[in-house]
């Protein structure tokens, strides 16, 4: 069932006709409003304020948290002042209003895939203004996250020690880092502090931020690909910097991933879900670069799911089967970076050489 409820009453007498709208526009489309915290809950919308911005606690890891704050007059900063709040808020997304000459703006900022911005003012049409919050947020929140990694102590002596695949690997972790790419859309450590970078890293489950990743075949079923939040440059150790991922497993929604002996491991990369759906579908396919940049002239996803979700691998999937040479191709993730495929991972720094943008434009 989809539920979802509302974090506290709230205060202004917009926040409260927003509410009341909010909880209408939802339960017309399929959702069941519940005031009871207790219950798993499929979305919270969490009304924070600049000076008692505390999270709400999950009671299960699919709770997707919007986080609601509102100001009147000169808004805030977008990424120095509000993105903060974000992060103490522990959400999943985050809608900042700001009232100012008569016009509402809503921002919507995520961890990961920048902002976004809609606008109303007084006589608009209001059931068009929350049609508009409902598209943008729903299909995020019913998005299937898959971050959840199941380590076993079977991978083969043979590559304990890595092989010719691995070796390659750490030499385009050199390249990859040698682009001088940014950790987000934006450069979060200038907008961040160490608290709150601390906090981000809690949401996600990551063990640090990174540029992209990148991953190679091993064979029909299997392939290595670097851990989350490593050194890019610095890939040396199987089963912490390099990981050999089996598959996806389903039934408990996690990726399967094969270590050493007496190694403790890094978490496989967000992204490993997508990688697999890749391979899986595409024997072709040798490589695959994610990065955080963008290339003119390609085609994109059309909704921002959250790194890491099995739509957001489903739909750049489905970009690449569509593609003129899914071997060969090169995919938007919207607001968000780069998915490339390849024969090689030499292949495909070769293509991108010189055509990169650092900077992924916000829509």
């Amino acid at each position: 069932m989809k539920n979802f409820t509302l974090s506290s009453d709230p205060s202004s007498s917009f926040l409260q006709w927003m509410s009341q709208s909010l909880v209408a526009t939802f339960s017309e489309n399929g959702f069941s409003y519940t005031e009871n915290h207790t219950d798993p809950l499929q979305l919270v919308f969490h009304f924070v304020t600049d000076e008692d911005i505390k999270p709400f606690r999950r009671k299960a890891q699919a709770t997707f948290v919007v986080g609601v704050l509102e100001s009147s007059g000169k808004p805030y900063d977008l990424f120095t002042e509000v993105y903060p709040f974000l992060i103490r808020s522990l959400a999943n997304h985050f809608m900042y209003i700001n009232h100012r000459a008569g016009k509402t703006d809503v921002h919507f900022l995520t961890p990961e895939q920048g902002c976004y911005s809609i606008s109303y003012q007084e006589g608009d049409d209001a059931q068009g203004f929350f049609d508009k919050i409902y598209k943008r947020l729903e299909p995020l929140t019913c998005s299937r996250l898959v971050i959840d990694n199941h380590f076993s102590e079977d991978l083969p002596p043979t590559l304990w020690e890595g092989d010719h695949i691995t070796s390659e690997l750490s030499k385009s972790g050199k390249k990859l880092d040698e682009m001088n790419l940014l950790p987000a859309p934006f450069p979060l450590d200038k907008y961040l502090n160490d608290r709150d970078m601390r906090h981000l890293k809690k949401l996600y489950g990551l063990g640090g931020l990174s540029y992209g990743n990148l991953s190679a075949r091993s064979d029909e079923d299997h392939f290595w690909m670097s851990a989350s939040g490593i050194n890019k440059a610095d890939m040396k150790e199987i089963g912490r910097d390099i990981l050999y991922i089996k598959g996806y497993n389903d039934d408990n929604n996690l990726m399967e991933v094969s270590i050493p002996p007496n190694v403790t491991p890094k978490r496989a990369s967000v992204d490993a879900i997508e990688h697999w759906m890749i391979y899986k579908e595409h024997p072709t396919v040798g490589a695959i670069v994610h990065i955080h940049a963008w290339m003119d002239g390609i085609k994109a996803t059309e909704i921002n799911y959250p790194c890491g979700t099995y739509e957001l691998a489903e739909t750049v999937a489905t970009l690449i089967r569509d593609s003129d040479n899914p071997s060969e191709a090169i995919i938007g993730l919207k607001n968000h970076g780069l998915t490339i495929t390849g024969p090689s991972l030499e292949n495909i720094f070769s293509r991108i050489e010189g055509k990169v943008q650092r900077q992924v434009p916000m829509s």
